[in-house]
């Protein structure tokens, strides 16, 4: 693990067209290594629109394979650039079998390893369940809640849902996570009004802001921008709030995005985590003996 670790992050909007959405992400990626980042982390599904607003089996054709085209474009960026890159794919595993993936290049090794995604949300607008099947668990084949390896240091890397479950933080931590990393797309419905868009902002900042907290991580959040249409005709569409933040392992905020498309290239001090948790010790102190049922649904 490095000691200084120039992370970056970008936020942009994403469009149905792939070849107009990832010249925004390569762009945005050249302009963070420009400023110094090793580490680059892109926003959840930011090679299309957020096409989970409905349910369309023909939407399945924006799938692609690990080492498809936008696989190897992502993985050719890493090498060039001898960076250490997070991207995100609507990956076709099988026929019939697909997932929400976020993928790790690592300079010249390429790609590295993938997460897939846990969590999978079903509300309205968010309709993902119908797109995408759960990652498998097993921690022997690095699949689940398993940090990748890079060179420069062992990811924790969730996606999106997965960022209001402090389980998913947890053993990230507890399986030597260096950082927890989250690519994100959330929004508004524009119907709602300014408190509760308020609201739910804040309340996204701060689960994430907690868990490195309660981990003693640094946390990395790229979210999206832009208002994206409801192409079914029967929703009003998601305005993506941005808000993108990089935050230290005190749950300090170290960078914090607006609602424009932008890059957040921050150091950091990577020996805090060490520090931290002497200081706030939470890992010693967990009461594994007690917390059984936590495998259950509901204690009832």
């Amino acid at each position: 693990m490095v000691n200084n670790l120039t992370v970056g992050v970008v936020q942009q909007q994403a469009w149905p067209d792939k070849t107009q959405s990832l010249a925004a992400s390569e762009a945005g990626i050249r302009d963070a290594v420009k400023r110094g980042a090793q580490l680059v982390m892109l926003q959840e599904l930011h090679a299309t629109h957020y096409f989970c607003q409905f349910e369309d089996p023909a939407l399945f054709d924006l799938a692609e394979p690990l080492d498809g085209p936008t696989g190897k474009h992502l993985e050719a960026l890493a090498r060039e650039l001898d960076i250490v890159l997070v991207g995100s794919l609507f990956e076709r595993r099988a026929p019939g079998l697909y997932h929400n993936t976020a993928v790790v290049y690592d300079r010249d090794k390429g790609r590295v390893g993938q997460y897939r995604k846990m969590h999978i949300p079903d509300d309205p607008a968010f309709y993902e369940k119908f797109y995408f099947t759960p990652g498998d668990h097993d921690a022997a084949r690095h699949e689940g809640f398993t940090p990748i390896d890079t060179s420069l240091g062992r990811l924790g890397v969730l996606v999106c849902w997965d960022q209001w479950y402090p389980e998913a933080a947890r053993l990230m931590a507890l399986a030597g996570a260096d950082l927890l990393l989250y690519p994100t797309a959330i929004g508004w419905d524009p119907n709602d009004d300014e408190a509760e868009k308020a609201r739910q902002k804040e309340a996204w900042t701060l689960i994430q802001r907690s868990h490195g907290v309660a981990n003693g991580l640094p946390v990395i959040v790229a979210n999206r921008i832009g208002f994206e249409a409801d192409h079914s005709g029967v929703g009003d569409g998601i305005q993506f709030w941005g808000g993108s933040f990089i935050c230290g392992p005190q749950g300090e905020l170290l960078a914090h995005g607006g609602e424009e498309a932008e890059q957040l290239v921050v150091t950091i001090d990577m020996a805090r985590s060490e520090n931290t948790r002497r200081i706030w010790p939470y890992l010693r102190d967990r009461r594994v003996d007690a917390y059984g049922d936590l495998t259950r649904r509901f204690r009832d």
